[in-house]
């Protein structure tokens, strides 16, 4: 779910130094304005994600009376070369204790993603096919879809033309629309279009409206928090809404803690359906 860029600041005293400092700045800013919207997208998924990460989630899950249900979670994830692994366990509450799910994140275009779910109630794990991945993850407004990247390719990209920079938490970001390339993309992620909210300074996506491709509904994305943890900007609190005709039907609020990086007990030997099955 899908789901970060060291900065580094240099205080300089000198008059002069200051002086060629801001020109470059200036200078800067005017290649970010000329920076097309592909490139801009290239950026965000060229960006430090980390690696050997381990983290504790809690989601929960609001329904359109405002109920909630509470889930606690613990994630793993892995960059092996150019793909991602990524495992959960679902710890509590009881009803889904157990409950795994697997993914391996693929950077070829040509490769699918491969996605298992483990229901420890039917001792089975399910694979998810590429038709099912616009379903909803374990009753939440996330996507099997949106716990993948999106690949560059099967997209375009392009400034919005209503608004193409926008003020998102007193942070600049470039407003992009982005529209699959193919009536597969479409089925896979269920998504008609999405417009896309780029912080300029870290090229994060920090929110986005996808329109929802059967039934008319929009599904907001908001980052609500997000803390910069061992020079890698890190989602600490994801809100995703779903609308229609201005009505919350549903929302789910996903909180992280706990995040580490480089944890050398994070290996290729984790991530498989034996672990899944097995649990932690």
């Amino acid at each position: 779910m899908d789901i970060s860029r060291t900065f580094k600041r240099t205080l300089l005293a000198s008059f002069p130094v200051l002086l060629l400092a801001g020109l470059l700045a200036v200078v800067a800013t005017a290649g970010a304005e000329e920076m097309t919207a592909r490139a801009v997208m290239e950026k965000v998924d060229a960006r430090d994600d980390g690696d050997r990460s381990t983290a504790d989630m809690t989601m929960v899950l609001i329904d359109r009376h405002g109920k909630q249900r509470s889930r606690s979670i613990r994630s793993f994830s892995l960059d092996k070369a150019d793909d991602t692994y990524s495992l959960m366990f679902f710890l509590t509450p009881a009803d889904v204790t157990g409950t795994g799910f697997l993914t391996y994140d693929y950077k070829e275009a040509a490769r699918d993603d491969d996605q298992w779910l483990y229901l420890p109630a039917l001792k089975k794990t399910k694979r998810i096919a590429a038709s099912d991945k616009s379903g909803s993850f374990m009753g939440s407004d996330f996507t099997y879809a949106d716990m993948t990247r999106r690949r560059l390719d099967d997209y375009t990209y392009t400034f919005n033309k209503e608004q193409a920079v926008a003020t998102v938490y007193d942070q600049k970001t470039w407003v992009i629309g982005s529209l699959p390339r193919s009536p597969q993309v479409i089925e896979e992620t269920g998504y008609a279009k999405s417009i896309l909210f780029v912080r300029q300074d870290n090229f994060m996506v920090v929110r986005a409206i996808h329109f929802v491709d059967k039934g008319g509904d929009l599904k907001y994305f908001d980052v609500k928090k997000m803390a910069l943890i061992d020079n890698i900007w890190t989602n600490m609190e994801i809100n995703m809404t779903r609308k229609k005709g201005g009505n919350t039907i549903h929302q789910t609020i996903l909180t992280l803690a706990t995040v580490r990086y480089n944890q050398k007990t994070v290996d290729e030997s984790l991530f498989t359906i034996r672990t899944l099955e097995k649990g932690l």
